[in-house]
């Protein structure tokens, strides 16, 4: 389909890509992945050709047709409204159409089999299209990328950059081209929208690349993972999850040759050293050093997966109840956002908030912020709780002639720069990345500076509106280990959901104008909500009891009783089958690490992948039971409630 061969792209003395190689084949669906800055958009541009190769060749077909999806679509603006926009990926259709029109009107003062025969073939090519449809698709994939009927026949000039962006997003997916290429596209969806697309685009029959920091998303819907990493592109045949696994794997057994090389080379350089001085060995030591220029070296494995090494303090701990807010109502002119909504934010909750654009996600966290004040009811903030407030406009309250450094230190003067340094240097600014100016900084940088200053405030309790916005893999990495490592209380409004299942253990949505919770991570509400759209009647809470003095002892009721009592002991019974299972489990993966522990294991490649693959599959089976062990401790507690 597409066959990049030996491809080198310089930007004036570095090489952005050294002689890479890559087959794109029909069908695939491939994320393109790496850190900012390795060339991932630079990468589309060539395929594109809206830049040039330095070196090497891209061949395609002539007659392949690309959907491209980029970020300078951001500026795109017209007065036509957004179904017309959309509409104008059926180029042909809208051409047919209008001919069509013409040769009506003409009709109806000159009618000849000449211009019947004209019409005629128009109307079948444009049948052939599915021309009478193309409305109806415009509108489906609108609605799925969130807008509404009344919102088509607005001007696509009244929308956010945001909205236009899907506008786009649309045209291009109605076009239906041989293959997609989109530059994070779920930048500006919610989370309706992104699992729409999802389903879209595991349906798409041609073939999808797709550069996105959403790890969730590309798990989904990918079936092939690129790497880009120092000039080079890496194939690895599987989604991300499968690509980092791959990867580990492939870095152990590097690991080992780079160990076993460097030690034969301290060998052979000792050999080298004890004979060079001897007249009689002079020629074999000029040999072996000659060898030993010649010997292609294998690569340390560079560590890509920084860690957080900052512990949080706050001075004082916060009361029991963190947030209670009474009988909130919230409305804007045109919209009702809550009615007489009540919550409470406990002490040590990890609550990640989500749902659809439009619904009052950073409405409710300014509520709680204390920065709306626009509403009625209560809401009380708890003893000794001491807040920061984490929004994407913060970004704009950085002081540009600031270095990043001196930005944390005007913030929280009571770190000393040591502190401070190895905070950045978390956040990846390293060595004299700390005294770049904030005016020089990109807007993923500047985020993870903003971010910095809200994880060194002295907040025992975290309010953070879209704090994974510019940030890429490796930084949403790092600020889920600061928020796991955080012993306080927080809410965050995000739609990464890799991020929100890693760091939340309470999901609040905002449903009937109320605020709803499920107890428990995003994956688990995942499943949850998917079945709870399947049973409408389904509720969050079970429904509520009668009243003791309402129930009759019937014997239907104590049949009732005592199939309940004989389904508890059958799931008891399975519980503490799998906690036994889950036991055995347990201790085959600490053998197991025992062993990988072991440094003789290394000079044996062959079982070491044995082991690891073993450690592995260990692993995630141990992950599977323990979901099965929650779903079946889930049930009892229901029954025994």
């Amino acid at each position: 389909m597409i066959a990049i061969n030996n491809l080198t792209f310089e930007i004036g003395a570095r090489a952005l890509y050294d002689e890479a190689n890559w087959h794109i084949k029909p069908g695939e669906k491939i994320g393109l992945i790496g850190a900012n800055g390795t060339g991932k958009t630079t990468l589309l541009k060539i395929i594109v050709g809206d830049y040039t190769p330095t070196s090497g060749s891209i061949s395609m077909a002539k007659d392949l047709t690309i959907g491209y999806l980029n970020q300078d679509l951001l500026s795109y603006s017209s007065d036509k409204n957004i179904l017309h926009v959309a509409m104008e990926a059926f180029e042909r259709q809208n051409q047919l159409h209008d001919e069509i029109e013409n040769l009506l009107q003409k009709l109806e003062t000159e009618y000849t089999e000449d211009l019947l025969h004209k019409l005629s073939d128009k109307q079948h090519e444009f049948e052939l299209l599915d021309g009478y449809n193309i409305e109806y698709k415009a509108h489906e994939i609108l609605a799925g990328l969130g807008f509404t009927e009344p919102d088509t026949h607005r001007k696509l000039s009244e929308f956010s950059g945001g909205w236009r962006m899907r506008v786009m997003l649309a045209k291009i997916l109605l076009q239906a081209p041989d293959i997609l290429l989109l530059d994070e596209p779920t930048n500006h969806l919610d989370l309706p929208s992104i699992q729409w697309l999802e389903d879209y685009l595991k349906a798409f029959d041609g073939a999808v690349v797709i550069v996105s920091h959403d790890r969730w998303f590309l798990d989904k819907v990918i079936n092939r993972t690129v790497e880009v990493r120092k000039g080079k592109l890496t194939v690895y045949a599987g989604n991300y999850s499968f690509y980092l696994e791959e990867k580990a794997q492939r870095e152990e057994i590097q690991k080992g040759e780079y160990k076993n090389q460097q030690s034969k080379i301290k060998q052979e350089e000792r050999l080298i050293e004890r004979f060079r001085a001897k007249a009689s060995k002079a020629k074999m030591a000029q040999s072996r050093i000659k060898a030993l220029d010649k010997l292609e070296r294998v690569d340390d494995v560079d560590d890509d997966n920084p860690t957080v090494n900052f512990s949080f303090r706050f001075s004082k701990q916060s009361g029991r109840h963190v947030i209670t807010m009474e009988n909130i109502t919230k409305k804007y002119p045109a919209i009702d956002i809550l009615t007489h909504a009540e919550a409470v934010i406990e002490k040590g909750d990890k609550i990640a908030l989500i749902g659809a654009n439009g619904k009052g996600k950073s409405t409710l966290l300014r509520i709680i912020a204390n920065a709306d004040k626009d509403f009625t009811g209560k809401c009380v903030t708890g003893h000794n709780v001491t807040e920061t407030f984490f929004a994407q406009h913060q970004l704009e309250a950085l002081h540009l002639e600031n270095t990043a450094l001196q930005e944390l230190q005007s913030f929280a003067p009571r770190h000393t720069e040591t502190e401070l340094r190895n905070i950045l240097g978390s956040f990846l600014f390293t060595g004299d990345d700390v005294f770049k100016k904030i005016k020089v900084l990109s807007g993923g940088e500047k985020s993870r500076v903003a971010l910095a200053k809200a994880l060194t405030a002295d907040a025992n309790f975290l309010i953070l509106d879209e704090p994974t916005n510019h940030l890429d893999i490796q930084s949403v990495n790092i600020l889920v280990q600061a928020l796991q490592q955080f012993e306080g209380t927080f809410i965050v409004v995000s739609h990464d959901r890799f991020f929100l299942d890693n760091v939340a253990n309470k999901i609040w949505f905002i449903e009937d104008h109320q605020i709803k919770q499920y107890p428990g991570t995003y994956a688990e509400f995942d499943v949850w909500y998917a079945k709870r759209k399947l049973e409408p009647k389904s509720a969050l809470t079970p429904a509520p009891q009668p009243k003791k003095e309402e129930k009759k002892e019937t014997a239907p009721a104590k049949q009732h009783s005592d199939n309940k009592f004989q389904q508890l002991k059958k799931l008891n019974q399975d519980l503490a089958k799998m906690e036994e299972h889950m036991a055995e489990l347990e201790r085959s993966v600490k053998q197991l690490e025992a062993q990988l522990g072991d440094e003789n294991l290394y000079n044996d490649l062959a079982k070491l992948k044995d082991i690891n693959t073993n450690y592995e599959k260990k692993k995630l089976e141990l992950g599977h039971i323990q979901l099965k062990w929650e779903t079946l401790a889930e049930q009892i507690m229901e029954l025994e409630a």
